[in-house]
């Protein structure tokens, strides 16, 4: 089956809430994804009331849901690049601060994506989907990811947003990979370490892990 990524621009409102649960219904419903329409509706409940709590009533916005391997990827895209979703310790009786704690328990990941003019607050759900032939899942590739979108959060937003459902371009994503191994450069320097070395045991371990994975 294929499942062609989508997305619907959406104005932050209280009430776009309901609209937005039933869009993800009706999408995840035609993807035979029938067990994760529930729990995706919750996460796309509270990252849009998130935006309108946070951000502000009226903000646009819009939701993107695609899959990214076996794993179903929701994203909400806002204009606010100051704002930044963060897990709390939400008292019993409080009436907020437990959005992203759901989110958490919920999700196998969630993250935030900054760019120049907007950010990208993003979960996955794993469907239990069997992946293509010839493109088994890689963990180390789900980590570079997962890494990749904590450090967008500890630098400035300097990147532009790239077509696509919450993708950078690839001259974009190559950029901070380079940013990445540049900063462990420089700390493998500070701390007296032989970065060459570093770097000759990395590239023997990644080839022999592609060498057994038969890429």
């Amino acid at each position: 089956m294929t499942r062609k990524p989508w997305d619907v621009e959406f104005t932050a409102r209280p009430e776009e809430v309901a609209t937005l649960r039933r869009v993800v219904r009706l999408r995840l419903t035609a993807w035979g994804l029938h067990e994760l329409v529930d729990t995706a509706q919750l996460c796309v409940s509270e990252l849009v009331s998130n935006v309108v709590t946070h951000v502000g009533i009226g903000t646009p916005a819009s939701l993107a849901v695609s899959m990214n391997g076996t794993y179903l990827r929701i994203e909400i895209h806002d204009p606010d690049t100051r704002a930044l979703p963060t897990l709390v310790a939400a008292e019993v009786d409080a009436e907020g601060g437990r959005g992203m704690a759901l989110v958490d328990a919920l999700t196998d990941r969630w993250g935030v994506q900054l760019h120049e003019a907007r950010k990208v607050t993003w979960c996955e759900l794993a469907t239990g989907l069997t992946p293509p032939a010839g493109h088994p899942e890689d963990p180390s590739v789900t980590r570079a990811e997962a890494l990749l979108d904590v450090y967008a959060t500890l630098r400035p937003p300097t990147c532009s947003y790239g077509p696509g459902p919450g993708r950078v371009s690839r001259a974009v994503a190559e950029e901070s990979v380079i940013d990445v191994i540049t900063d462990f450069l420089h700390w493998l320097q500070a701390h007296g370490c032989d970065a060459d070395e570093v770097l000759d045991r990395a590239q023997s371990r990644c080839e022999a892990a592609l060498s057994e994975s038969g890429w």
